[in-house]
């Protein structure tokens, strides 16, 4: 693999990122803010141009910051990523989801959930 395939490789996965992120603004399934770090970390492999402009956003700016110098995550993030992943989660169950689909959402969504609150907030 070339050095410009692997920074390619890495645009995409930031673009996908941010995609993801923005989606989760307005889907409660999807947390925003890993991947909002997701992109972070990727741009600045691939993108520096793109890397710089997330750490400039009035929105995502401040919490890629925080998470790159003290490895931090607001509270609000956390209690609403978490709150809205167990809306989620609720409204599968009320609509009838079958067991294997709340099984596996249930899953992934009580290991993000233990990540965020295992990190420090302030």
């Amino acid at each position: 693999m070339t050095v410009q395939s692997g920074k390619t490789g890495f645009r995409v996965l930031a673009y996908i990122s941010i995609g993801l992120a923005a989606i989760g603004v307005v889907l409660p399934l999807l947390p925003t803010t890993p991947f909002v770090l997701l992109a972070a970390y990727f741009a600045g492999k691939g993108s520096p141009a793109f890397a710089s402009w997330l750490e400039r956003h009035p929105t995502f700016g401040p919490a890629i910051r925080d998470w790159r110098q003290s490895r931090v995550i607001p509270l609000k993030a956390k209690m609403l990523a978490c709150s809205m992943m167990l809306l989620s989660w609720g409204m599968l169950c009320a609509l009838g989801a079958a067991a294997i689909v709340l099984v596996i959402s249930g899953t992934f969504m009580a290991g993000v959930a233990s990540y965020l609150l295992t990190r420090p907030s302030y």
